[in-house]
């Protein structure tokens, strides 16, 4: 079977419409959007990077797009609150170009992190979560410095396990729980730092997308070639891709690196 855009849309439409929906096509950017009639908010997904997802994975990358939508849409519908809920506030690692407000202008919560990343905030909503924007925090009267303080402070409660990898005498670890807060983690200083002293060559971060972090202790220039591929490969295959780009570790501080610019 040949997969292209109109068989994509036809596909998400079948499985995503009903009476509560409103779903439109723009054909002239290939995007396909899926509305919640009760709430007048939506999702918008482009067609082609599904497509193409579709050549590789099949059946699971449109059984993927189905479930974000679900509960994308469900966690719109469901109303948000923060006052006894402190637990569920998490900060997010979105790429710097991820937009900063909701489609009704209501700017994000946010802060800088790095040139290629940005920090949102999120109340966890079981399956999905919201990100919080101005107008919840106006509704329940909270200081966004409180915010940020008890979501660096739960960030750093999720656990660290790590898998490891050597290849090419460099060794790779994976922190990848799919838990949505996976490239969080690496606002968790102390157990960067921890990792760190682990680390003989060079130590190297990557969050190419939302569920995996990457800390690789480089010890040769063939490093930095298979962390290149290897980021490349996570950030085009990520249902929420951040950077491909990755970042030394130094005296607690992320600084981006063009890996092929390394090589030369």
């Amino acid at each position: 079977m040949k997969m292209d855009s109109i068989k994509m849309k036809r596909e998400l439409e079948s499985r995503l419409g009903g009476d509560e929906r409103l779903i439109t096509y723009d054909r002239e950017n290939d995007q396909l959007r899926i509305e919640s009639k009760k709430v007048g908010k939506g999702i918008t997904l482009s067609l082609g990077g599904i497509v193409a997802k579709w050549h590789n994975e099949k059946e699971k990358a449109i059984n993927e797009v189905v479930y974000y939508v679900e509960e994308g849409l469900k966690a719109m519908e469901s109303p948000v609150q923060l006052t006894d809920h402190e637990k569920r506030i998490f900060p997010v690692i979105r790429s710097a170009s991820f937009p900063t407000e909701a489609e009704e202008g209501v700017p994000f919560l946010t802060d800088e992190h790095t040139a290629e990343t940005k920090i949102y905030y999120a109340l966890d909503m079981g399956k999905t979560y919201r990100l919080i924007d101005s107008r919840v925090l106006e509704k329940e009267g909270w200081d966004p410095y409180r915010i940020k303080e008890i979501a660096l402070f739960n960030v750093r409660s999720l656990s660290t396990s790590l898998k490891e990898d050597q290849v090419a005498g460099n060794i790779f670890y994976f922190l990848n729980t799919n838990d949505g807060y996976d490239a969080s983690r690496i606002l968790n200083k102390g157990f960067l730092n921890d990792i760190q002293q682990r680390i003989t060559g060079t130590m190297v971060v990557a969050v190419p997308h939302q569920d995996v972090l990457i800390i690789a202790d480089i010890r040769n220039d063939r490093g930095y070639d298979v962390l290149a591929q290897m980021t490349m490969s996570f950030f085009a295959s990520g249902r929420v891709p951040i950077t491909a780009l990755s970042f030394y570790f130094e005296n607690g501080e992320l600084e981006p690196i063009f890996i092929l610019g390394k090589n030369k």
